[in-house]
């Protein structure tokens, strides 16, 4: 394991992210906290609390996951996009670092990125509403994984867009508005019969729902079959990556 290589791609990457702290860190807590203010203090407030839970606080562990979703996957396929927009792959490529070596530097800057995020935002939580965590070991653990797995997911991504545009689709177009359907501002139970089986087909639904368990112990989904789906989606990015070095799709071409 080239640990030099590693340390290297990542320091690169976080260095980055410290360049343009305002449009890292900066922007996204400050729209979460846009949201926290409307519908946590503004509306929450005239709501009625969803599973003996104040509305505003029911909201928090899906704006957290709402803002890890997309900042993982904006963090890592910007990252591994520039190299192959300005060429300079070819010289990652040519260097003595290996698939994985590659995989860890990237992902794990990206996923570090929006521990960071998704950690202030929970902290600017506290300023407008109450919220509790139940199981805190829990709520690390669903922060951890979906912050690698979207990662490795915006990885893809990124190794797949061959514009500005084509980087923007995806996030935009399908994560967005999964995340939005998936029980972040409400619990599914609330849904028609039929549409809470057309829900339980969203992804993310098993990421908010796991992550509201490990705030308040109330869950739209059992909290094994969430913490199973996340796994399972973990693997199958891994096997998504596995095949673009196996294969050099849009990397050696």
């Amino acid at each position: 394991m080239n640990v030099y290589a590693i340390k290297a791609i990542y320091l690169f990457e976080m260095a980055r992210t410290w360049r343009t702290l305002m449009q890292s860190i900066a922007s996204p807590v400050l729209s979460t906290s846009l949201y926290f203010i409307v519908f946590g203090a503004a509306i929450g407030s005239r709501m009625a609390s969803i599973e003996g839970v104040s509305y505003g606080a029911f909201i928090v562990p899906g704006l957290i996951m709402l803002s890890i979703l997309t900042e993982s996957i904006s963090n890592a396929s910007f990252g591994i996009y520039m190299p192959k927009f300005t060429g300079t792959i070819y010289e990652l490529l040519s260097a003595p670092i290996s698939a994985l070596e590659t995989v860890i530097g990237y992902v794990g800057a990206a996923a570090t990125k929006s521990i960071i995020i998704g950690t202030i935002i929970l902290i600017t939580a506290r300023l407008f509403v109450d919220f509790s965590i139940e199981h805190p070991f829990w709520m690390i653990t669903f922060l951890i994984l979906t912050s690698i797995t979207f990662s490795l997911f915006g990885f893809i991504i990124g190794i797949w867009a061959d514009s500005f545009q084509k980087l923007q689709v995806v996030p935009l177009m399908i994560v967005t508005p999964l995340a939005f359907l998936g029980g972040s501002f409400y619990s599914i139970s609330m849904l028609p019969p039929f549409w809470q089986k057309v829900a339980l087909f969203n992804p993310v639904v098993y990421l908010v729902s796991g992550f509201r368990w490990s705030f308040y112990g109330v869950a739209d989904v059992d909290v094994g079959v969430s913490l199973g789906m996340t796994f399972l989606f973990l693997l199958a990015c891994l096997a998504g990556v596995w095949w673009i070095f196996r294969t050099g799709y849009r990397i050696k071409a």
